[in-house]
């Protein structure tokens, strides 16, 4: 291996409001024979690292397999923030890991890999991969790229060369404490750039999840996307469409709850990720070229529930999948209520037609989305004057979605700096109310008849108290969620 003598890192902080970077960049220059460049680690202490990670890896290199930390647990170490998760790559393949560790488990079937258990806490542990062998069944023609299976394993070079960018290819060796870097990653970290290891459409083509990855490390890290790498992006947006939903899903989650979900969104609208991902949201934002101004209200008081989500994150709250979901979706359905001259009360209708095709396509969880279209629902509920009914307010307070709707309209308090003394007064009506559990009361029990020996029942007696009581459970439930009256806007 060739020891690197270029000059010690420096790491440098890039402004996030530049997607794509107008600097010239060097071309790669990999040492030869697939070596890699070894840089001393001396930025990085060894209390930082998570000791069930070195745990993994010094049980792996005592039984003679090559291991080391790898991905986005080192690029975090190089640039001085705390990783949330130290992921392992070794030579040894699942089954031998499973065989060293009596708590590891194999996962996954497109990316077989090992769940080594401590506790509550897991180390992810893969086998060094390949490119995966592309079949082509007509030579003439060229092969789909997309990546469907993952399980052809390899060297630590050819594992670092099929990463998606190089900054995320690094590998470190805590016994030794140097890092490896086979793909020229080190530079980029100390300039902030994100590029694609190897050609950006070949890249983005194999799995197109990859330009939200692209956006979500852009935007939390402060970093620019290389040119050729951000054209790509552009160029392949559509092809997320076929992609695997859940992943799909579940990275769009992380960017609502990165903390830079306003700048994420930007760039998902910029690069045309958004219009396959959200087309109803992409519409309702329109073109960003549009000289009419009441467009550019429409896409501002967007962004500005999106800037809230991010001051909330923050100031550490930890808001649901069905509190992302609503803000995601909770100024598409004001404005088509509008539209349609339409009263509050049916932001609920509407929220389903929206979110429910979303809820197929992208196979969220059900919870969340059932969740996100209730507590949309009941945001007009807030503004409305106080009900004559103090049962009323109370089964307002004590109904199971309340703290998930209170939160969604704080947000949209601090979105348009309108109405946060009613949130106050809401938050303390539910501290009070969650303190005082009893004023609810217990439910009322239906009376029973008394039956007298030889009296006959009255005709529909017992039926008709049934229909009765469900009758007056149906009323009183829907009053929990919907009121009558419109709603004052915020």
């Amino acid at each position: 291996m060739r020891i690197w003598t270029g000059s010690p890192l420096r790491i440098q902080s890039t402004p996030p409001s530049a997607p794509v970077s107008d600097a010239p960049l060097p071309v790669p220059s990999l040492p030869p024979s697939g070596a890699p460049r070894v840089v001393p680690a001396t930025s990085i202490r060894l209390e930082d690292v998570d000791q069930d990670a070195l745990r993994v890896l010094s049980r792996l290199q005592r039984n003679g397999f090559e291991a080391y930390l790898v991905g986005g647990c080192v690029r975090d170490l190089l640039l001085g923030r705390k990783p949330k998760d130290f992921d392992v790559a070794t030579a040894a393949h699942p089954r031998q890991i499973k065989r060293l560790f009596r708590n590891g488990r194999i996962i996954g079937r497109r990316f077989r890999l090992v769940h080594v258990v401590y506790g509550p806490h897991v180390v992810e542990t893969a086998t060094f991969r390949a490119d995966p062998i592309q079949e082509n069944e007509n030579d003439e023609e060229p092969g789909d790229l997309l990546i469907t299976e993952d399980n052809v394993y390899g060297t630590a070079a050819e594992d670092a060369r099929r990463r998606d960018f190089t900054v995320n290819a690094l590998f470190y060796d805590p016994n030794r404490n140097v890092i490896l870097d086979y793909v020229d990653g080190l530079p980029d970290i100390e300039a902030g750039i994100l590029r694609t290891i190897g050609e950006p459409p070949t890249r983005f083509a194999e799995d197109p999840v990859r330009i939200l990855r692209a956006i979500k490390f852009a935007t939390r890290l402060g970093f620019r996307i290389e040119e050729h790498t951000w054209s790509a992006m552009g160029e392949h947006a559509h092809m997320l469409s076929r992609s695997a939903p859940p992943r799909v899903a579940e990275e769009i989650l992380r960017l609502l709850r990165s903390g830079t979900a306003l700048g994420a969104f930007r760039m998902l609208r910029a690069c045309g990720a958004l219009a396959t991902l959200f087309p109803e949201i992409d519409r309702y934002l329109g073109r960003r070229d549009d000289p009419d101004p009441a467009a550019h209200d429409r896409a501002d008081k967007y962004w500005r529930l999106l800037e809230a989500l991010d001051a909330d994150l923050h100031n550490k709250a930890d808001p649901t999948p069905a509190v992302l979901l609503a803000v995601l979706y909770l100024r598409v359905v004001e404005y088509r209520t509008e539209e349609r001259g339409e009263a509050p009360l049916a932001w609920g209708r509407i929220a389903a037609e929206l979110i429910e095709p979303l809820a197929t396509s992208a196979r969220l969880p059900r919870r969340a989305v059932e969740g996100a279209k209730r507590i949309i629902t009941m945001q007009h509920r807030f503004t409305q004057p106080a009900s004559k009914s103090s049962g009323r307010r109370l089964m307002f307070l004590h109904s199971e979605d309340f703290p998930e709707a209170l939160h969604l309209f704080r947000l949209r308090s601090a979105a348009w700096g309108q109405g946060w003394d009613v949130y106050e007064g809401w938050l303390e009506r539910y501290k009070h109310a969650r303190d005082n559990p009893e004023e609810l009361g217990p439910p009322s029990a239906p009376r029973k008849r008394r039956r007298r020996g030889g009296r006959r029942r009255r005709r529909g007696g017992r039926r008709g108290e049934e229909e009765a009581e469900a009758e007056a459970g149906a009323v009183s439930t829907s009053e929990a969620h919907v009121d009558e009256g419109d709603a004052p806007e915020l």
